[in-house]
């Protein structure tokens, strides 16, 4: 049960109880203090045994104290060229292993080749978090008490971004910020968009497989999941013939469980319907930047979101195109959040070469200005319905000119927060350069075609990097 009786005491004791949903804040001059980080040296700065040009050191350093008594504390590495000062710095996330985080892949040419920083700091589900099995029921009870989001994965998974950038400025000798990119994949893209939203000093924001405008992978009360849906993932995980499958993919749900609460816990605690429904929206506040556009683009916050087509954790891609088409992102068609190949997840996004070099190439445009982002291209569709065809016309605002275009189409998609939605198939077509700017083609679809999703893919090489960007996601009716 997850209203475990070790913690009922904390409910029934409490003076009192909040009418609503309060969205929890960030307290920026307690973030940024350095005195309060109580930081313990694991190792200190040293050369990295396999290559002398990078030093290294490790520390643990208290996030906060989430409620009375209860301090978070997590592992930091930095990583840093063997001399000078860091100004450029990549906020990024590793496990709580109190050993050096490696780089690699583009991070790694980010320190090797520009002298990029690098500050790692241990993040992984609550319930793996000291004290362990035991810290996500206490924050669910927390919240569901107080009716706080400061109670929730959002916020803590985002202060741990800010309070690693205070750590690495805590290094002064070594870091030296001016330009601060955060970076990081599923809950660690939930800390990035949190940090970034939160803190000035973040610069830019490149979350992978992350929400950005509906809650991750389904209600955060669970039992809110519309009945149809629900219907819907319990006979796609009956009808699995692999059992090893079927086993993984049981072991996500319940993994993706163990950080909500449910009606019944709710309930018992009194709260309304009405309090349902908006925390299932402001458990997620912290990350939602498209609630933030203005206040980001005042600062100069630059976004760059890496998705997947086909991910339950970032949904609502077509409402977000329709919304906020002038979002920066690249859409992987067909893209997966990740998870077991015997369940049939095979196209992780995270893992995907061409997101890695999407990070050093948002990177080397961030920090160095040696190559340009590529403006959200302008899409025109028609979609004949008596003939089949669908015609696309791409037109970039800011004169770009990619080397490679692409139409990606998906027929009659599933709903979101749907398991087959993971699986929809799509398909593609070369588009042709029509004009200055200008990329078209005609694809001839076939079948009942009910609903037809549309995303076109634009790869940009300049000064030795390669940009891999998309349309915002449209569905044709």
């Amino acid at each position: 049960m997850k209203f475990a009786a070790l913690f009922s005491v904390f409910l029934f004791s409490a003076v009192s109880v909040r009418a609503d949903i309060t969205i929890g804040k960030f307290d920026m001059a307690s973030i940024r203090d350095t005195k309060t980080l109580e930081t313990k040296v694991i190792e200190d700065w040293h050369a990295n045994p396999k290559d002398a040009a990078i030093r290294q050191k490790i520390v643990e350093i208290t996030v906060c104290e989430w409620w009375p008594g209860m301090k978070v504390r997590l592992p930091v590495t930095f990583l840093a060229p063997a001399t000078g000062v860091c100004t450029n710095v990549v906020i990024e996330n590793t496990g709580l292993q109190l050993k050096p985080a490696t780089a690699s892949g583009a991070k790694l040419r980010l320190l090797k080749e520009q002298g990029v920083g690098l500050v790692f700091i241990g993040m992984v589900p609550i319930d793996a978090m000291e004290p362990v099995g035991k810290l996500h029921l206490m924050m669910e009870e927390h919240f569901i008490q107080t009716k706080d989001t400061r109670y929730t994965p959002a916020w803590i998974w985002g202060i741990s971004d800010m309070r690693a950038l205070t750590a690495a400025v805590a290094e002064k000798e070594v870091f030296q910020p001016k330009k601060v990119l955060a970076t990081g994949g599923s809950k660690r893209g939930v800390a990035t968009a949190a940090a970034g939203i939160a803190d000035d000093r973040v610069t830019a924001i490149m979350p992978v497989v992350a929400p950005v405008i509906e809650s991750p992978g389904g209600p955060y009360v669970e039992g809110m999941l519309s009945p149809e849906i629900t219907k819907m993932n319990e006979e796609f995980i009956a009808k699995m013939a692999d059992p090893v499958g079927r086993e993984k993919l049981l072991v996500r749900q319940k993994a993706r469980s163990d950080e909500r609460i449910t009606v019944k816990m709710v309930r018992d605690a009194g709260w309304s319907d009405a309090e349902m429904k908006t925390a299932c929206n402001d458990a997620w506040e912290a990350c939602r930047t498209t609630n933030y556009l203005d206040v980001l683009k005042q600062r100069g916050t630059e976004i760059f979101y890496n998705q997947g087509s086909n991910d339950n954790v970032s949904p609502g891609l077509v409402e977000m195109g329709r919304l906020f088409p002038q979002v920066p992102v690249y859409i992987v068609p067909g893209g997966q959040h990740g998870g077991a190949k015997e369940a049939g997840f095979v196209k992780s996004v995270g893992g995907l070469p061409e997101v890695d070099e999407n990070l050093r190439a948002f990177a080397l445009h961030h920090f160095f200005g040696t190559r340009h982002m590529v403006a959200p291209p302008q899409v025109t569709t028609k979609w004949d319905k008596a003939a089949h065809r669908l015609a696309v016309k791409v037109v970039f605002p800011d004169h770009s000119e990619p080397q490679e275009n692409t139409v990606w189409w998906s027929v009659n998609r599933h709903p979101d927060y749907s398991i087959a939605m993971e699986f929809d198939e799509w398909s593609s077509a070369p588009l042709e350069k029509t004009g200055a700017d200008t990329y078209s083609g005609e694809v001839s679809i076939t079948g009942d075609v009910k609903t037809l999703d549309v995303i076109t893919v634009h790869v940009q090489e300049e000064n030795g990097s390669t940009l891999t960007v998309s349309s915002p996601e449209f569905r044709l009716e």
